[in-house]
């Protein structure tokens, strides 16, 4: 068992028995898209994504993340498709969805990291003496060009990777390691055609151009990466009801109609997913509680109850309103000045006098001046009517 091929064959077998449901060999080369994504950067596109620009250098080779490397493992692990609120039929349905790849029962870094171990262990194993690194989401590596090196898939309009049998809701995770393995052929051909349907349907309008995504635009980084400061005003009716991520270009890519169910018992979403009401009443101690170890842990409890005051805020139910008032006495002040906007924007000239007190309090410069134009625009009659989503 010690030639590349048969090494190879073993350990792609033991992949697929961990549950991987896509295993692929690259060589450890430089990434084909790294001018591309130097270009990217280049533009301003990664947005407060800091870490990106410094480690930056560190992309041009996985000899950065593994100075020894000669083969990069890439794999893919299905996450559960599902269906998104909208579904509901009750007419007290909880407001707000959360992404496919969160509503799991733990992080994907961890289940998939557990797993990675233990096929690193194998190759070991295989080639006593070998060197590995695991690598998921969170080291400089392009996964996307190794995973289209390694005959994964192609790259969609979208900028996700699609696998013509499994679709895009994947996760992707590499194996670097010293050892020669036999590299599988590159996957050459995209099979998007002349479909568009992910570039038309982006409620915020984040793709510059098929392939480019503007991330200061996308769902997922304001509700996700945007941590501590205030989304955008002009994106906020965008995001819909989306509280943590987005699948929006992802629900309508045809290679998603036949997107199968995960093997993966962790990544079947739960059926009690948290709603926005739940985000505005939370704790910061009752969110650490329950969503440790889960993929809305790091993103942590004020930018999700930020994100849930504009999700009610695009609601259109006006019942919801009390939670609002309730957001705009919070602790945080990024959820203070989401509410006060938000309020203004679900019942309009209702707000008036809640406004007016709440802005005898506020001591926030950045709260005020949202209090300040909302006032106003209320006065005015400017402020745009919301239509439920």
């Amino acid at each position: 068992m010690s030639t590349p091929s048969a090494i190879t064959a073993a350990l792609k077998e033991h992949a697929r028995d961990l549950g991987f449901d896509l295993v692929g060999v690259a060589p450890a080369l430089t990434p084909l898209t790294l001018p591309k994504f130097e270009e990217w950067v280049e533009a301003g596109y990664a947005g407060e994504m800091q870490y990106i620009e410094r480690r930056r250098d560190a992309y041009a080779h996985p000899r950065h993340v593994l100075p020894v490397v000669k083969s990069v493992v890439m794999l893919g692990m299905c996450y559960d498709p599902g269906h998104t609120t909208d579904d509901q039929t009750d007419e007290a349905a909880s407001v707000g969805q959360i992404a496919r790849y969160a509503r799991g029962s733990r992080d994907y870094h961890d289940v998939i990291r557990d797993s990675l171990k233990q096929l690193a262990a194998q190759l070991h194993e295989l080639q006593p003496g070998s060197r590995t690194r695991a690598v998921v989401d969170t080291a400089p590596l392009l996964e996307r060009d190794f995973a289209r090196q390694s005959g994964l898939g192609w790259f969609g309009k979208n900028t996700l990777l699609i696998n013509k049998s499994l679709g895009s809701y994947l996760f992707l995770a590499a194996l670097l390691t010293d050892v020669e393995l036999v590299a599988d052929e590159p996957h050459e051909t995209s099979h998007c055609g002349t479909c568009t349907r992910c570039l038309q349907a982006c409620p915020t309008e984040a793709f510059v151009e098929p392939g480019v995504l503007d991330a200061r635009r996308c769902i997922a980084y304001l509700t996700i990466e945007l941590r501590d400061q205030s989304i955008p005003e002009d994106l906020r009716p965008g995001m819909q009801d989306w509280l943590f991520g987005c699948d929006v270009c992802q629900e309508v890519c045809p290679w998603n109609r036949k997107a199968p169910l995960p093997t993966t018992k962790e990544f079947v979403g739960l059926p009690d997913q948290p709603d926005a009401i739940a985000f505005l009443s939370m704790t910061t101690a009752e969110f650490k509680v329950r969503f440790r170890g889960t993929p809305l842990e790091r993103t942590g409890r004020d930018a999700l109850a930020r994100n849930a005051a504009i999700v009610v805020g695009n609601s259109g139910r006006k019942e919801l309103s009390t939670h609002l008032m309730q957001g705009a006495t919070d602790d945080s002040p990024i959820v203070r000045e989401a509410s006060v906007w938000a309020l203004a924007r679900l019942i309009g000239r209702e707000a008036l006098g809640f406004l007016q007190e709440r802005r005898n309090a506020e001591q926030d410069s950045q709260v005020l001046r949202q209090l300040n134009v909302c006032l106003q625009r209320l006065q005015e009659g400017t402020t745009p009517a919301v239509d439920p989503v």
